[in-house]
């Protein structure tokens, strides 16, 4: 169970908006390493997670990235508010808005909806954990391209911070990694599995 603190997890203030970024930063509410897929993976992995702290720490960084998603739709929001048509022309931003005016949907900057297949749900836990660190610096290279992209510190205040989220998260990960390794390392779990195989490391 939730409860839905209703503000932001960090303020978002952005006075200029701004098409061509918008249709960037649409790619960390719905592309391929974005807030959307981070959460679904994190929050769908746990429920075969054999480790009662290891559960927490998914639950936990799930739950964040929800918060970091609704964090990106209101960057995206406050970015697409009160465009005029030739704004939205200029900006190369028609295409979008042909499809959604000025909604927030999620999708990747290419334009390619978002789609199931960017999540790893393997129920392995070693398997998991490891596509969960790679997720977060992928995540972490996405923020670092739109840095380099956008020169607006409005904009780029909150991305600095969603930033090091990622770097955090994929810190809590190579804790529960370790964590769980040493449990199977007595198990011989890299001989085989021993939630599936019986008689592992006998």
């Amino acid at each position: 169970m939730w409860i839905y603190e209703k503000k932001l997890q960090y303020p978002v203030r952005i006075k200029t908006p701004n098409p061509k970024y918008a249709a960037i930063i649409l790619s960390q509410a719905g592309g391929p390493d974005g807030e959307l897929a981070a959460s679904t993976r994190y929050l769908s992995q746990r429920y075969s997670m054999p480790y009662r702290d290891v559960i927490g720490t998914l639950t936990d960084v799930g739950t964040e990235e929800l918060a970091h998603l609704e964090m990106i739709s209101a960057i995206v929001h406050q970015l697409t508010r009160n465009l005029s048509e030739d704004e939205i022309r200029t900006a190369g931003f028609d295409a979008y808005f042909t499809d959604h005016t000025t909604g927030v949907y999620p999708q990747a900057a290419s334009g390619v909806p978002f789609d199931a297949k960017y999540i790893g749900v393997k129920g392995d836990v070693i398997a998991d954990l490891n596509e969960d660190l790679a997720a977060e610096q992928k995540a972490r290279v996405t923020y670092d391209n739109l840095l380099r992209m956008i020169d607006d510190p409005d904009v780029r205040d909150p991305l600095k911070f969603l930033r090091e989220r990622e770097i955090v998260h994929y810190q809590r990960f190579a804790e529960a990694l370790h964590a769980t390794q040493d449990r199977l390392d007595s198990k011989n779990f890299y001989a085989c599995n021993p939630a599936f195989d019986k008689n592992c490391g006998k």
